[in-house]
C-alpha cells in the first residue's frame, strides 16, 4: 500500500470547439413545433384561466337588449303635393341624411321624447346599473356636499334637472347611423329593460316624423303670412300703374287698334315685309353666287360640282345628265381596268363622257342667268321696302316721344302684374302645402322587443376570451422561452462549454419545498447547512441507486462516465477525480457517491474522498457519525487511513470529512486542500488504489476546488438540468483554466427524462430516449428530497 509512484497527468482531451448558434433568415419551423409542444400545458393553462375570467363576466355582467328601427328619407313621397320636386343629387342627398342623423341625436328631440314618455320618472332610466367608479365618484360628490351648503333648489327647477338627465341619459344609450350608402337611417336603443328599448326608440320615431311635419307646416305657415303682406301692396302699386298708362294714351291721343298704335301697325307691317324681302334677297344672292362659281371654274369641273338641291327646281335634265355621266364613267374605268385606256370601247365612252359635260356646262349657264334675274327682283323690292318705311318713320317722329313714355309706363305696369301673379301663385300653392302634411321620411322597419339581449355576448365573449388566453400564454411562453438560459440538451454542453456530455442523471424524487423553506432560502442571509435527520436514509439510497438499479439510465450514464475517465486518463496507473459544480444544491455529492460506488462495484479499488469541508454532504449520509476524518488526518491529528469506512457491499473505501468538521475554520479549508499533507495524502491513495474520487466544494462561492486542482487528474462537472444558469457555467469554468482543461466532462443532473424530449428539435437523440426502454430497467426511488 506504500508503493510510491509518480503522479500522473491526464493527456489533453480532445478539444471542442464551441460553436455558435445556427442563424439563417427562416423560421425553424422544428424549433417553433418544439416550443409549441414544450409549453402546450401553460399556454392551455391561460386559456382556461381567460375562459373562466369570460364565464365570471358573464355572470356579473347586467344584460343589455337593443331595440332597432330603421327610417327611409325619401323625397318622392312629397311629390304629389309638390308640383315640381326639387332635383336632388348625391351631394345634397348626403347632407340630408347627415342632417337627419344630427336632428335624431338632437337634444330638443330627445327632451320631446322624454316629455312624451315621461322618462324623467322612470326608474330604470335614471338609476342604470354603475360601475364601481361611478359609485366612488358619487361617494366623493357625497363626502364633498358634506362641508359645502349650496343654495336651495325649487322643485321646478329639480323638475327641470330630472328632464334634461334623462335627455343626456338615453341620448348616450342612442346610436344612429346611415345604413351603408343607402337613405335609411338606423335608430337603435340599449337598455336593460328590452321592453322600455322598443318603447324608446318607437317614440323617437315618432317624435322624428311629427318634428318633419311640424316643420313644414311652420316653414309654411309663416311663408303664406309674409306672401300675404306682399300680395296686399302688389295688388295696389299694379292697379295705380295700369290706370297711370291709360290715362298718359288718352291725354296725348294715342289711339290704338288691336293693342296697338296705327303708326306703330303699318311700321310693324313694314317691317316685316322688309324682312322677308331682305331673307329673299340673300336667298337669291346665294343660289347666284353658288352657280356662278361653279360655272366659274369651267366645264371640265363644273360637272363635278353641280349638285342642284330639290329645293331649287326640279331640274330634271341636270339630274338625268348626271345620272348618265356617272354610268358612263364607271364603265369607262371598268372597261379601262380590264382592257385598257386604248380600246375602242373605251375611247367611245371618254367622247360620250365629255359630250354629257358639255351639255351639263349649258344647263349651269343657264340656271346662272336664271337665277341672277331672281336676285335683282328680290334686290329691287328690298329697296322699295326700305324708302316706304323712312317715309314712314318720319311722319311718326313726334308720335315716337310720347310713344317712349307710355312704353315706360306699360312695361312698369306689366312688371307689377308679373310680380303680382307670381306672388300669388307661390301663396296659393304655401297654402297647399300647409292643409297637405306630408312628412319625406317613413318608418321601413318598426321596433320590436327584443327577446336576447345584445351584451353580454355569449360566444363572442368566451371566443374571445380564448382567443386573449391564447395570446397571453404564447406571450408568456414566449418570454420564458427568452428567458431560458440553462442547460437542457447535450448539445447545449457541446455548444456552449465545449466539453463532452456525459450523459443526463434523471430526477429521483420531487423538486418541492414548503413556502418557508423557499422563502429562507431565497432571501435570508445566514443560511444555514441542510440538516440530515429522517432524510438521511433517503439520502443513503439515492447514493446507491446505481447499485440498486444496475440497468437503468441512471446507472448507464454513470457507465459513461468511467468509460471517458478511461479513455481521457489512459495510461494512469492510478485516477484522482473530483467531482465539482458551480453553484450549490446542484447534487455533486450524490454523483460522486454513485460514480464511485460504480467504480467500486466493477471491481477497481475505490476511495471517496468527501472534499467538501464547509458543507460535507458524504459525512452526513455515514452513520454513526465519524469521529476522525480528512481534517484531522491534514491537521496531523490523525493518521490517514484510520478514519477510512469500508462500505461492505461493494468495498467502496469512503474519507470522510470527520467529526471536527463542525468546529474547524471555514477559512481555513482551502489552506488544507492546497497543503502539504494534502499532496501527501493523495499520494497514499495513488498508491492503494486505482480510484480516487474526491467530492469537491462549488466552484462559484468558495476558492477549494481550485486550491485542490493541481492534485486532480481529471474533474467531471455536475450541472442542475433546466436550473443553472448557462453564462455562470461559462464563466467560471473561463475564469479557471486550470480545472477547465482538466474536464473530463459534464454531466446533467436532475433531469426531468418526461420533458426532455419537448427541448429536442425533430431528429435529435433525445426525441427519441423513449425507445430505449427496452435496455433500461427503470427502478422508482421514494423520498421528498431531490435525488440528484
Amino acid at each position: 500500500m506504500n508503493r510510491a509512484a509518480p503522479m500522473k497527468q491526464r493527456s489533453a482531451p480532445l478539444s471542442i470547439v464551441p460553436r455558435e448558434e445556427e442563424s439563417d433568415g427562416f423560421i425553424d419551423l422544428d424549433r417553433l413545433l418544439a416550443i409549441a409542444v414544450r409549453r402546450a400545458k401553460l399556454v392551455a393553462a391561460f386559456v382556461v384561466l381567460f375562459i373562466m375570467l369570460g364565464v365570471a363576466y358573464l355572470l356579473f355582467a347586467t344584460p343589455t337588449y337593443t331595440s332597432m328601427t330603421q327610417i327611409l328619407l325619401d323625397e318622392n313621397l312629397s311629390k304629389f303635393a309638390e308640383e315640381e320636386p326639387t332635383p336632388v343629387n348625391s351631394q345634397m342627398l348626403d347632407t340630408q341624411i347627415a342632417s337627419a342623423v344630427e336632428i335624431l341625436k338632437s337634444g330638443e328631440l330627445a327632451l320631446r321624447v322624454v316629455d312624451k314618455l315621461n322618462l324623467s320618472e322612470n326608474a330604470t332610466i335614471m338609476n342604470p346599473p354603475r360601475s364601481p367608479m361611478a359609485y366612488v365618484k358619487d361617494w366623493v360628490k357625497t363626502a364633498t356636499g358634506l362641508f359645502s351648503s349650496g343654495p336651495t333648489v325649487s322643485e321646478e327647477a329639480l323638475r327641470k334637472n330630472r328632464r334634461l338627465a334623462a335627455a343626456a341619459l338615453i341620448q348616450q344609450a342612442l346610436t344612429v347611423e346611415r345604413v351603408s350608402r343607402s337613405s335609411v337611417v338606423a335608430l337603435s336603443y340599449k337598455s336593460n329593460d328590452p321592453q322600455l328599448a322598443a318603447t324608446v326608440v318607437r317614440g323617437y320615431a315618432q317624435a322624428y316624423l311629427t318634428d318633419q311635419l311640424n316643420a313644414n307646416f311652420e316653414a309654411t305657415e309663416r311663408a303664406s303670412v309674409w306672401l300675404q303682406e306682399r300680395l296686399t301692396d302688389l295688388r295696389q302699386r299694379s292697379l295705380a300703374a295700369a290706370l297711370e298708362v291709360e290715362q298718359f294714351r288718352s291725354e296725348n291721343g294715342l289711339t290704338a287698334a288691336r293693342g296697338e298704335l296705327m303708326s306703330e301697325q303699318q311700321l310693324s307691317d313694314l317691317n316685316s315685309q322688309l324682312i322677308v324681302a331682305q331673307a329673299d334677297t340673300a336667298s337669291a344672292s346665294a343660289r347666284y353666287n353658288q352657280f356662278k362659281s361653279i360655272v366659274d371654274q369651267g366645264p371640265e369641273t363644273a360637272v363635278n360640282n353641280a349638285t342642284i338641291s330639290p329645293k331649287e327646281g326640279d331640274n330634271m335634265v341636270i339630274r338625268d345628265l348626271r345620272a348618265r355621266y356617272l354610268a358612263v364613267v364607271k364603265r369607262e374605268q371598268e372597261v379601262s381596268q380590264n382592257f385598257g385606256k386604248d380600246h375602242p370601247q373605251a375611247v367611245s365612252l371618254r367622247a360620250e363622257q365629255a359630250d354629257m359635260g358639255r351639255q351639263i356646262y349649258q344647263e349651269l349657264q343657264q340656271l346662272t342667268a336664271s337665277y341672277k334675274n331672281e336676285y335683282e327682283v328680290a334686290r329691287s323690292r328690298e329697296q322699295s321696302l326700305r324708302e316706304s318705311i323712312e317715309g314712314v318713320v318720319g311722319k311718326n317722329t313726334n308720335a315716337n316721344k310720347s310713344l317712349v313714355q307710355l312704353r315706360d309706363l306699360e312695361q312698369k305696369a306689366a312688371a307689377l302684374k308679373t310680380l303680382y301673379e307670381s306672388y300669388l301663385g307661390r301663396y296659393e300653392q304655401a297654402a297647399q302645402q300647409r292643409s297637405f302634411p306630408i312628412a319625406k321620411a317613413r318608418v321601413i322597419s318598426e321596433a320590436g322587443v327584443p327577446t336576447a339581449p345584445s351584451s353580454p355576448k355569449k360566444t363572442l365573449t368566451l371566443a374571445l376570451s380564448a382567443v386573449l388566453g391564447l395570446m397571453a400564454g404564447g406571450a408568456f411562453a414566449a418570454f420564458q422561452e427568452f428567458r431560458e438560459r440553462t442547460f437542457r440538451l447535450e448539445d447545449d454542453v457541446r455548444a456552449i462549454l465545449g466539453h463532452k456530455s456525459l450523459g443526463y442523471v434523471p430526477l429521483i424524487g420531487t423538486r418541492t419545498k414548503k413556502s418557508a423553506e423557499l422563502v429562507r432560502t431565497r432571501f435570508a442571509s445566514d443560511r444555514q447547512p441542510d440538516v440530515i435527520g429522517e432524510d438521511s436514509v433517503a439520502f443513503q439510497r439515492l447514493a446507491r441507486m446505481v447499485l440498486e438499479a444496475p440497468q437503468s439510465s441512471f446507472a448507464e450514464t454513470f457507465r459513461n462516465a468511467k468509460l471517458a475517465c478511461d479513455h481521457m486518463l489512459h495510461g494512469n496507473d492510478s485516477r484522482v477525480i473530483g467531482i465539482v459544480s458551480a453553484v450549490p444544491d446542484e447534487g455533486k455529492s450524490v454523483i460522486a457517491a454513485n460514480f464511485a460506488a460504480q467504480l467500486a462495484a466493477s471491481g477497481k479499488r475505490t476511495l471517496l474522498i468527501d472534499g467538501d469541508i464547509r458543507k460535507p454532504g458524504l459525512t452526513q449520509m455515514i452513520t454513526p457519525a465519524p469521529r476522525t476524518g480528512l481534517v484531522e488526518t491534514l491537521m496531523g491529528e490523525a493518521t490517514w487511513p484510520a478514519g477510512i469506512k469500508v462500505d461492505q457491499r461493494t468495498k467502496l473505501a469512503i474519507f470522510p470529512v470527520g467529526g471536527g468538521a463542525s468546529n474547524h475554520q471555514p477559512h481555513q479549508s482551502h489552506e488544507l486542500l492546497a497543503s502539504a499533507a494534502m499532496a501527501n495524502l493523495i499520494e497514499n491513495a495513488r498508491n492503494a488504489f486505482d480510484y480516487v474520487v474526491v467530492d469537491l466544494a462549488p466552484l462559484a462561492p468558495v476558492v477549494d476546488a481550485k486550491a485542490f486542482a493541481p492534485l486532480a487528474d481529471g474533474f467531471i462537472f455536475v450541472v442542475e438540468w433546466g436550473k443553472t444558469p448557462s453564462r455562470l457555467v461559462r464563466d467560471v469554468l473561463h475564469s479557471e483554466p486550470q480545472i477547465n482543461s482538466k474536464v473530463l466532462g459534464v454531466i446533467l443532473n436532475k433531469t426531468d427524462m418526461d420533458e426532455l424530449s419537448k427541448y429536442s428539435d425533430f431528429g435529435g437523440v433525445e426525441k427519441y430516449r423513449h425507445r430505449y426502454g427496452k435496455y433500461y430497467v427503470e427502478h422508482s426511488v421514494s423520498g421528498d428530497r431531490p435525488a440528484a
